[in-house]
């Protein structure tokens, strides 16, 4: 008799539950309902005055950010690339010495031992390239073994070429 009597109180105890959840759902549906509205809650006024078709922004080129770029300020930017760079001349360290990189052929700094894919590269390091190198390493030289995701801002890229610059003078 006394497992009969478990077996009632559990179906009892899951029918109490329903009709409780039943009730709330009931409830809660009554009290958050997406009746609409007739009329907007809220008017957007619009400036008549306010230039509809604004022309688009020119972004400067490279060579007129190259042209205006400050060194110092580019050698604060750089510190995120002494993590892995040196600029003293033959002195390497994750990467290789940006001393004189401005110019300098591709992949030939004394005494480093480059990636398969800065091997694979030819010409020399000009500003233009070096920018699109900064902007994003990997698409630039598939498989290099620089993990630096890239230097977004591309004022911030012409500082730091202004400063690499500025090393090999």
């Amino acid at each position: 008799m006394s497992g009969l009597m478990a077996f009632v109180k559990i179906v009892g105890g899951v029918c109490i539950a329903v009709v409780i959840f039943t009730l709330f759902n009931l409830a809660a549906s009554g009290l958050y309902t997406d009746r609409g509205l007739d009329e907007p809650a809220y008017v957007v006024i619009e400036d008549e005055d306010a230039p509809t078709d604004a022309a688009p922004v020119e972004e400067p080129t490279f060579e007129e950010l190259l042209a205006s770029a400050d060194p110092s300020a580019g050698e604060s930017v750089f510190r995120e690339c002494r993590a892995c760079h040196k600029v003293a001349e033959g002195e390497h360290a994750v990467g290789p010495s940006l001393h004189a990189v401005v110019g300098r052929q591709v992949a030939s700094a004394e005494g480093f031992d480059y990636s398969e894919a800065f091997l694979a590269l030819e010409g020399e390091w000009t500003p233009e390239r070096i920018d699109a190198f900064i902007a994003n390493p990997q698409s630039y030289a598939r498989g290099t073994a620089m993990t630096y995701a890239g230097l977004r801002d591309a004022e911030d890229r012409a500082d730091v070429i202004a400063y690499l610059q500025s090393l090999g003078m």
